[in-house]
């Protein structure tokens, strides 16, 4: 089987260096692995058979439902198995954890994060709407509500969250968590043993910052 690695546009526009870390660590970790850039918004022009490793809950949605042929695989999947990744260690420090809407099905992609965060020694605080039944950070009402509405929806699932420190698997989700007054941990900064930045957050920036990356990719 075909294996791809695609970054996604949100990653990539966070913080390449990053990406590079990760394709360096598959390619040294399972086999020749070449880099997929084309957004998931656009057609892959994939060969029938691939499978897509992603770190975004969005193009794992994506190329699961709407490209013919295409499986996906989180790395999130692929770093709870390895037994080579050199997991940085947290000391026990407790952190709450915010699931990504869009793998919301996707028990799999849930119990990878929970096991890479036992394997970083770091305690998890669920909240009460959690993994299956996990609210959207806000960020999905983004076009649909005003902006100050918007906020509030973020407001409000980040008070939902027992802890500061939220763990998020998803770039708009550091936003989101960020706007409700939250510290976002993104597990691949946490992976790599970096700090989570912010960047864009107000959602007509971030969002216009995101839709130009789309378009040119």
């Amino acid at each position: 089987m075909k294996q791809v690695y695609a970054p996604g546009c949100a990653l990539l526009i966070y913080k390449q260096e990053l990406a590079k870390k990760v394709l360096e660590f598959l390619n040294q970790d399972l086999d020749v692995i070449n880099e997929h850039l084309i957004c998931c918004r656009h057609e892959p022009n994939l060969e029938k058979g691939t499978q897509v490793i992603n770190t975004c809950a969005g193009c794992d949605r994506r190329y699961r439902e709407l490209y013919k042929g295409i499986s996906t695989v989180s790395l999130w999947e692929i770093l709870a198995e390895s037994k080579t990744f050199p997991f940085p260690d947290y000391n026990g420090m407790k952190m709450s954890i915010h699931d990504a809407c869009p793998t919301r099905t996707e028990e799999r992609v849930h119990s990878a994060i929970r096991k890479l965060l036992e394997r970083m020694n770091i305690n998890i605080a669920e909240p009460k709407n959690t993994r299956t039944k996990a609210v959207c950070c806000g960020d999905s009402f983004y076009g649909v509500l005003p902006i100050e509405q918007v906020k509030k929806q973020m407001e409000k699932r980040s008070n939902e969250m027992p802890c500061d420190n939220v763990v998020v698997y998803c770039v708009s989700c550091i936003k989101a968590m960020f706007i409700g007054g939250k510290k976002p941990r993104y597990i691949i900064d946490l992976l790599f043993g970096e700090t989570t930045g912010i960047g864009t957050f107000e959602p007509d920036a971030w969002h216009d910052e995101l839709q130009k990356f789309i378009d040119t990719h």
